[in-house]
């Protein structure tokens, strides 16, 4: 069942708020231009570097053995990785001898979901009429009812278990004779199921947590002597901790284990004496990269340069997001000191949100083509040249929409005389 909540704001309240905005606005603004700055930057470099290591990168066709000849290179080299380690969970007795052992959690909680409906009131006041829906569902992390809005719900979510997500990743991985560093070590993928087969010791412990928890202690011990465990159901890779798996009721947790086996890699890396480190350029950059199975290296390289292509991307949609945000929390006091009328202040929010858009757009390409005319002045040139283009096209634009100088009416036509 949902509720709803209806607060009111004065309109000297949204004045206040929209003046204090001015100051969110100009941080926005300037975080925004500094993250496109810095992103061109980082292209750049990282393009630049990435050229270069491929002209010194070489080929390490046997990982079987350490080779002097390749210490300190840059090389891209192929094969199976392998680990001696075992990875242990005490609190379920789970041992597997694996790269990484991963144990992720969710919990059957009441959920929590708002919607909101914002009015403006004549005489700059505004209404906003808040909904608040409620659902059963799993979630990856507990959620705290106790502040929930409709008090029928409210405290209502609890856990059987108090466990958490958590990782292992084993220290010692083998690359052929040579030793991987953590950081290629977190790289390696590929998580499959771990068969689950818990000691009588272990469901025993869970079940008596559960039932302190649902407060039948009692009815659990009787259980527990004829081993007719109540809570405790594992089914392939999952342990469910609850009544009925089939039937999830709110407190009921969900344990999934997967790990992840030696398997064949290709790597990008320096040569440091057995192991591997980053290959940095002289431009501060680095590269040391893992990705999964036998691939090329001009495939892992071309992969790079795509992965820098995408980053590259999403920071400049980022950067212009913050700038049209920072914008608009500027001149927003210009739409709120209007909003005694709200048709009026709606008509000038359209106007203002569109010349604030352009804006954001040609203060966006600017500024990358000023990081341009600083790392790459060919494309800065003609970035500005686009930006400059498109500001004198909407300028021009709102000269031919303005208002027209009234005609003075003409005189029909006057037949000329017939003659005589």
């Amino acid at each position: 069942m949902a509720v709803t909540e209806v607060t009111k704001t004065s309109y000297g309240q949204r004045v206040g708020s929209s003046f204090r905005g001015i100051g969110s606005g100009i941080l926005l603004l300037i975080v925004g231009t500094v993250l496109l700055w810095w992103n061109e930057g980082r292209a750049v470099k990282t393009a630049k570097m990435l050229n270069r290591a491929e002209k010194v990168a070489v080929e390490m066709p046997d990982i079987n053995t350490v080779n002097p000849e390749f210490d300190g290179k840059l090389v891209h080299a192929s094969g199976m990785v392998a680990t001696s380690d075992v990875l242990i969970d005490n609190l379920f007795g789970i041992q597997e001898k694996a790269i990484k052992l991963n144990r992720s959690v969710e919990y059957y909680q009441v959920q929590e979901t708002s919607s909101s409906k914002t009015k403006d009131k004549l005489g700059g006041g505004q209404e906003t009429v808040t909904t608040y829906d409620y659902k059963n569902g799993w979630s990856s992390s507990r959620i705290n009812s106790s502040e929930f809005k409709d008090e029928k719900y409210r405290g209502s979510n609890f856990v059987l278990s108090d466990v958490e997500n958590q990782d292992w990743l084993a220290e010692n991985v083998t690359f052929g004779a040579y030793r991987l560093p953590s950081e290629l070590i977190r790289s390696i993928s590929g998580e499959k199921p771990v068969e689950l087969s818990l000691s009588e010791d272990v469901i025993k412990s869970l079940n008596k947590t559960a039932a302190m928890v649902k407060k039948d202690t009692a009815v659990m011990l009787a259980q527990a002597a004829l081993k007719d465990y109540k809570y405790v159901h594992v089914n392939g890779n999952v342990v469910y901790i609850g009544a009925d798996s089939m039937n999830p009721q709110i407190g009921d947790v969900k344990i999934t284990f997967t790990k992840v086996l030696p398997g064949d890699v290709s790597i990008l890396a320096k040569v440091a004496g057995d192991t591997f480190t980053k290959h940095t350029d002289k431009n501060g950059k680095s590269l040391e990269t893992l990705s999964m199975g036998v691939r090329a290296m001009d495939e892992m390289f071309s992969s790079e340069r795509s992965s820098n292509k995408m980053w590259t991307w999403i920071l400049r949609i980022l950067g212009f997001f913050l700038v049209a945000g920072g914008l608009k929390g500027i001149f927003d006091i210009l739409v709120t000191i209007l909003k005694v009328i709200p048709f009026l202040a709606n008509l000038v929010n359209l106007a203002v949100n569109l010349v604030l858009n352009v804006v954001a757009f040609a203060w966006t390409l600017i500024v990358i083509a000023l990081a341009w005319l600083y790392y790459r002045p060919v494309l800065g040139i003609l970035l500005l040249a686009i930006a400059a283009g498109a500001l004198i096209f909407f300028a021009n634009k709102g000269k031919a929409q303005g208002p027209q100088e009234p005609q003075a009416p003409q005189a029909p036509d006057t037949p000329a005389p017939a003659a005589e």
